[in-house]
């Protein structure tokens, strides 16, 4: 995943437009009496609207690198995401509900989870191991919940995880003692294994195994920026909840750290509780082991495979091991056009009836005879395929990241598997041909990298610019969008509207791993077909590189102002056949790749604006923030000379937005990290608000605060009744607390809409919605989008 709930009934008055319906303003527009509220400077009473959220459903979309089922609750199951969060299972609904939803704008770097472990003696008890680089310098945090991840507590571990780094999908790495659940054991990527005896609280390195840690310095040069580590923890036992800690113990070893620490073994195996360690003799050198699991009666399967993953290559091999001596079962090489790895491994019952179920990795396409998921009912003699061939729509296959597969522990002939698009079940596994299903239902893990909504009458309701998934036109929230150019993007950038004719949409992305720089497509039919503009921004391919900082804003059908990263906007008015350059100045990167936020008025298309923030906040002694505006469609721009001087700021493209409002001609707002600033002239002249203040934290002012301030701006429908045209809407901090704000006066009045269950772990861009007011669409970090209601 590159950066990368529960799903609700339309109850609610003012819901149906969610639900793909229409109905008068009338019927669904509150008084602004009965939504304002008496709060100045956003010491906000909830309101009674617009304080709800879910999530508008795409339905996977990210990498899920593990799931966990209780060994002996049924149903009781999580799913841990690289970058989103955490899911648990909610069967009565059969929806996946969001765990993780409460982490705080300060908490983004531990929005992904590295390893999960569930309590065996107790099932409300579950540990989420959070941290997304272990190379980052930061440590990772511990997150421990006793009711099933609705409330969290969190301990700050004393070593890296890196739950978005290179073999994510390895281990679990974290696993509590079937027989005395106050004991954990942590198997790192570069400090060895660690043990905890109090559930949790602390932790100290099993030093028998070995006392190694990388350098911090050196973690960020290894290959990847990370090691496989201490891959994983076994514990040998059939019994659980005795009250003795179990003795034999055995801890597999990723190669790269096994070198560097001096450890001849790729297996080790404690048979004192982890006072002492024996090498143990495995088959395969050199290998990383993703997945060790135990049967019934003791049996071990060990999955060898060359790669770290995710995705991980050949060869492979696949043992099993009865603690003495090793016999294949399953391997693969690489030939000339297949390079295949095992990922996943689950196990279910005992003796020669033992069913393995097996996740071939990095095998792209769909043809028969494609190892995708093999299952064996004899322990591994003879073998199947359960899921080629499977009907599928192209963006649906199983292929690829097949790196973590469970037979449920209750069921076994529910099978479930991971891909980097989300998760397939079946639940007919010893059918002839096992039906497979999606089940994506409340997993929401998308980086979203821009929002936008359409005027009144548009036959959609959401245009959404994603990485990993492109671009996508949402005409019902709470169903998946068909619409989108399938193939086309690898990453979504940027998405705009002609405001005088809807169906008219501009897009731009990055194509994909295979080619450079950042491309241009436009429809014509509100989405449904999608056309490659004629020629391309002149540096779309060149200085524009694949960065995401860009924008594009459409003036009308066919005619659009295209701002790459780290360049100048160009300006078409042939559907890209032509693009000529504007007379703004080119951007070069500064150290981050930066590019102007170019908007379209509303109400009169001739104008056009255009938002350099400076880039990042250690340019502030180099620059300035800047903001310009044209008269003839963006062909021409004037720079305001008062933009900097009422108290705009410098810093990153993505600390800053910049929004039209939709009803009234040259008015036009700015977040610039630190401040909202107000433009009712078509920005020549501005008013600073000084309504938001970032929260420094122990950082000194000259750097950047540790929360900026007003980071996000949307205008949507207000209320009946409202004294100002537009509802308005920030991501920032008021009176020193951050959040979601809305004010319906034009800003005199602010209140915030969301709470500190609905924070995920920070929210970048925002769109107000044009037909029901109180509507404001929202992206979490990792965690798709998210509406109020």
């Amino acid at each position: 995943m590159k950066k990368q709930t529960l799903a609700l009934a339309c109850l609610v008055a003012g819901m149906v437009a969610a639900c793909g319906g229409d109905s008068s303003p009338s019927s669904r527009s509150p008084s602004f009496a009965a939504m304002v509220g008496s709060v100045s400077g956003g010491g906000a009473d909830v309101a009674t609207s617009g304080t709800r959220w879910q999530s508008v459903k795409y339905g996977g979309g990210g990498y899920v690198p593990g799931l966990i089922f209780h060994p002996t609750s049924p149903n009781v199951l999580y799913a841990r995401t690289d970058i989103g969060g955490a899911y648990r299972w909610d069967a009565t609904t059969s929806t996946w509900v969001a765990i993780t939803d409460g982490l705080g704008i300060t908490d983004g770097f531990y929005m992904g989870s590295e390893s999960m472990a569930l309590d065996p003696n107790d099932d409300q008890r579950v540990y989420m191991s959070t941290g997304l680089y272990d190379w980052d310098g930061r440590n990772g945090r511990l997150y421990i919940s006793t009711d099933r991840g609705n409330n969290w507590t969190h301990v700050d571990l004393p070593f890296r995880t890196g739950a978005n780094d290179p073999g994510r999908a390895i281990g679990e790495r974290l696993m509590v003692d079937p027989n005395k659940s106050s004991v954990l054991y942590y198997g790192t990527r570069t400090s060895g294994l660690w043990k905890s005896e109090d559930y949790g609280q602390t932790w100290n390195q099993v030093t028998s195994l070995t006392s190694f840690q990388y350098p911090g310095d050196q973690i960020g040069s290894l290959p990847g920026r990370t090691s496989g580590g201490i891959e994983g923890v076994l514990f040998d036992t059939s019994t659980k909840g005795t009250g003795t800690a179990t003795q034999t113990i055995y801890a597999a070893v990723g190669p790269d750290y096994a070198n560097a620490a001096g450890l001849n073994y790729g297996m080790y195996k404690s048979t004192d509780g982890g006072a002492t360690w024996t090498g143990v003799t495995t088959p395969e050198k050199g290998f990383h082991i993703p997945h060790m699991v135990r049967a019934k009666d003791g049996m071990i399967y060990v999955a060898f495979t060359k790669d770290i993953g995710p995705g991980a290559g050949g060869p492979c091999r696949l043992y099993k091991f009865d603690g003495t001596s090793w016999t294949l079962l399953k391997s693969y090489d690489p030939g000339q056009w297949t390079n295949w790895g095992i990922g996943g491994l689950s196990v279910s019952g005992s003796g020669p009836t033992t069913r393995i179920a097996l996740g071939i990795s990095n095998t792209w396409g769909n043809w028969q005879g494609l190892p995708i998921v093999q299952m064996s009912d004899d322990a591994g003699q003879t073998w199947r395929e359960i899921a080629t061939q499977m009907p599928h729509t192209p963006d649906e296959g199983f292929s690829g990241w097949v790196d973590d597969v469970e037979i449920d522990p209750n069921n076994p002939d529910h099978i479930m598997h991971v891909t980097g698009g989300g998760l397939w079940e079946t639940k007919n596994a010893s059918a002839p041909t096992p039906s497979w299903n999606q089940l994506n239902n409340g997993i929401e893990e998308n980086a979203t990298i821009a929002l936008m909504t359409p005027p009144k009458g548009a036959s959609y309701t959401l245009l959404n610019a994603s990485g990993d998934i492109g671009v996508h036109v949402q005409t019902e929230l709470l169903k998946k969008t068909t619409r989108e150019p399938h193939g086309v993007f690898a990453n979504g950038v940027g998405i705009d509207t002609a405001w005088s004719n809807p169906a008219y949409i501009a897009a731009i992305g990055n194509p994909g791993y295979t080619q450079s720089g950042i491309h241009g497509i436009y429809s014509t039919d509100s989405g449904v077909t999608w056309t490659k503009f004629a020629s391309e921004h002149p540096d779309a391919t060149t200085r524009a590189g694949g960065s995401d900082e860009a924008s594009i804003a459409v003036t009308a059908p066919g005619k659009a102002v295209w701002a790459p990263s780290n360049s100048r906007p160009a300006y078409t008015t042939d559907n890209g056949a032509t693009w000529t350059y504007t007379n703004l100045p080119a951007l070069s990167g500064v150290g981050v790749g930066r590019a102007y936020r170019v908007v379209a008025d509303r109400k009169n298309p001739n104008k056009v604006y255009a938002f350099n923030s400076g880039g990042a906040w250690w340019n502030q002694w180099s620059d300035t923030s800047h903001f310009w505006y044209s008269t003839d469609g963006g062909h021409t721009f004037t720079e305001s000379t008062t933009f900097v001087g009422a108290g705009a700021r410098v810093t990153s493209f993505w600390s800053s937005s910049v929004a039209v409002n939709p009803n009234a001609e040259g008015d036009i707002w700015v977040a610039d990290g630190y401040n909202v600033l107000h433009s009712t002239d078509s920005g020549v002249t501005w008013t600073n608000l000084n309504a938001t203040t970032p929260i420094w934290g122990k950082n000194p002012t000259w750097l950047y605060p540790e929360v900026y301030s007003a980071t996000s701006i949307a205008l949507g429908k207000p209320p009946v009744g409202a004294p100002y045209s537009s509802s308005i809407y920030i991501v920032g901090v008021i009176n020193g607390v951050w959040g979601v704000y809305r004010s319906d006066d034009g800003a005199a009045h602010w209140r915030r809409i969301n709470d500190d269950k609905h924070q995920y772990a920070g929210i970048g861009n925002l769109a107000a919605d044009q037909v029901v007011p109180g509507r404001v669409y929202a992206s979490g970090n990792g965690r798709g989008v998210i509406f109020s209601y």
